[in-house]
């Protein structure tokens, strides 16, 4: 019942007949604002998580600095063995019709059937005496780069200078502190090591609060020159290690270490010695500290840090006198500290150390073993036909995933891929295939390291930048390829070294055209989650009795990159 002052509650109890009422107003909440105080105390909350957030990082990061200093020649390097040449691809005599056929092809209009019939019949002639020089030549190809490989295998053990100081400084080139070798004696290399200046060394270091809370606090200058002094140890270790791994021949190491001192900011050398590839290979390395060992293992060590009579480092770092220590004055050669002397300088030195960067793997690397296109050898060895008319150029087809079409006849005697792209770097791979959608055996995998299959039926081109973009192309043959092949994968994968997807490619699109002009192209997505992808595939298929080739364009891929892509096809990838 309403009374005009809000809702009017009656209730009776049971056990009697004395009545209770209540009123209540119903109000709509009231805001709460906060008080200056408690704001204030909010905002120190905020700024003192902020600050132990920052605290945190930073000592995250001074730890695994620390690590990564000091923990180098805690790494195993492989040992160098003899190089293994791959054999010469395998080419069959489909292939080298279908190549042929391609070629005599050309301009013959499809309804002109005794053109076609004679250059069919020029091709089944052509196409033997095509394979047997192809596979002369690979096969001579083979055996000069199995006898340059024995050559240098056996200059490199037999301490040639040369050999020995390109293949270590190869192996140098991606080291924190950067290596040179300068000379072999015998069988002794000399190297030079540029290590970290001590002024660049951090000034901090993780540490707890009376309380236990972890701080930061300010290195001594012993604790520091200790952390600089286990980090110079580690890339010693380290050098020697790799040095050792990569000139088997090499008994010994003289090596040199080069800084610019703290006190004086000029170039000086603050370790000398020699040390034995028994002395290395036979010490245990286990955990950081042990990369102080260097000072006692080597032979007729000289370092500027010395330790005091009570045990405790020095505290200055003074330059190595080179006519006082045994072989330093020779690995030097008279160098000066003058950048513009007549002679070698230390700091002509020092920039070439500070110019040894880690190989460009980016550039397009030549295929020894390049088939030459039937076309190419047929110019090589007579006389030019005369001109062919070829196809009219005509506008590509252009393909959404999922998309599927039936493949021209033409195409199955010489379709040619394109992937082009910008941005970043892709490899492209093929796979081919069985009705179960696996790879027969590792010879159906198509990559960079294995660039035919099929006997040739399937094969990379090559790599190379067109303008602003980057090519890769194929070829596949598919009137060459054996029955057991039921399909073949088109797919690219990123720069495994890079950790970048699939979005970091512009401009990417597939192109794919055959001998009588007619092309198609697919843009496969840019997607941020994958980092390889099929972007179309090939397969057998038979309309109204007649076996057919079809193309799907699908554009879908695997986060983990290559090998997932490569696994989802039946390959293991080492």
């Amino acid at each position: 019942m309403s009374s005009g002052l809000g809702p009017f509650y009656a209730s009776s109890s049971l056990g009697g007949s004395r009545r209770r009422t209540s009123t209540r107003r119903s109000s709509r909440p009231r805001a709460v604002v906060p008080s200056a105080a408690q704001l204030d105390r909010a905002r120190r909350q905020a700024e003192r998580a902020q600050q132990d957030a920052e605290r945190d990082a930073a000592i995250a990061q001074l730890r695994s600095l620390r690590e990564q200093m000091t923990c180098v020649h805690l790494q195993s390097f492989p040992a160098a063995h003899p190089p293994t040449i791959p054999e010469a691809p395998q080419l069959g005599l489909p292939w080298a019709i279908a190549e042929a056929q391609t070629f005599h092809l050309r301009g013959v209009g499809r309804l002109a059937r005794a053109e076609r019939a004679a250059a069919k019949q020029r091709a089944q002639q052509d196409a033997p005496v095509y394979l047997a020089a192809e596979s002369a030549r690979l096969a001579a190809v083979y055996r000069q780069l199995a006898g340059e490989s024995q050559q240098w295998w056996q200059a490199l053990v037999a301490h040639d200078e040369a050999t020995v100081c390109e293949a270590v400084n190869t192996a140098f080139s991606d080291n924190p502190a950067a290596g040179c070798a300068v000379g072999v004696d015998r069988s002794v290399l000399s190297v030079v090591m540029r290590q970290q200046d001590l002024d660049s060394m951090p000034t901090q270091t993780p540490g707890l609060t009376p309380g236990g809370r972890p701080t930061l606090k300010n290195l001594t200058k012993r604790d520091r020159l200790l952390w600089w002094l286990t980090a110079m140890g580690s890339n010693i270790v380290a050098t020697l290690k790799e040095g050792f791994a990569t000139a088997p021949g090499i008994t010994a190491i003289d090596l040199a270490v080069l800084t610019r001192l703290p006190d004086t900011q000029r170039l000086g050398f603050v370790v000398y010695g020699r040390w034995t590839r028994q002395a290395i290979e036979s010490t245990p390395w286990r955990t950081a500290e042990d990369a102080l060992r260097f000072l006692d293992i080597g032979q007729d060590v000289a370092c500027s840090v010395t330790t005091t009579a009570s045990g405790n480092l020095s505290s200055t770092i003074k330059p190595l006198d080179t006519t006082r220590v045994p072989g330093l004055q020779e690995l030097l050669d008279h160098a000066q500290d003058e950048p513009d002397a007549g002679e070698s300088s230390l700091a002509d030195l020092d920039i070439s150390l500070g110019a040894n960067t880690r190989p460009d793997h980016g550039n397009p690397v030549v295929d020894p073993y390049r088939i030459k296109p039937f076309a190419e050898w047929r110019q090589e060895t007579s006389s030019p036909p005369p001109p062919m008319p070829s196809a009219p150029p005509s506008e590509p087809t252009t393909l959404i995933p999922g998309q599927t079409l039936v493949l021209p006849d033409e195409a199955w005697h010489g379709l040619h891929i394109a992937f082009g792209f910008a941005g970043a770097d892709a490899d492209l791979t093929l796979f081919l295939t069985t009705d179960d959608g696996r790879v027969a055996g590792d010879e159906d995998f198509v990559f960079y390291n294995q660039p035919s299959a099929a006997d040739g039926a399937a094969r990379l081109l090559g790599k190379q930048p067109e303008g602003p973009h980057t090519v890769e192309r194929a070829t596949v043959h598919l009137s060459a390829l054996p029955e057991r092949v039921r399909r073949v994968a088109i797919a690219v994968n990123m720069d495994v070294d890079t950790g970048l997807t699939c979005d970091s490619l512009t401009s990417a699109a597939l192109h794919m055209t055959c001998t009588t002009g007619a092309s198609w192209v697919f843009q496969p997505p840019a997607d941020p989650n994958i980092r390889a992808m099929v972007i179309a595939e090939l397969y057998r298929h038979t309309i109204g009795g007649k076996p057919t080739w079809k193309l799907r364009a699908i554009g879908q891929g695997w986060a983990d990159g290559l090998d997932g892509l490569a696994r989802a096809y039946g390959v293991d990838v080492e």
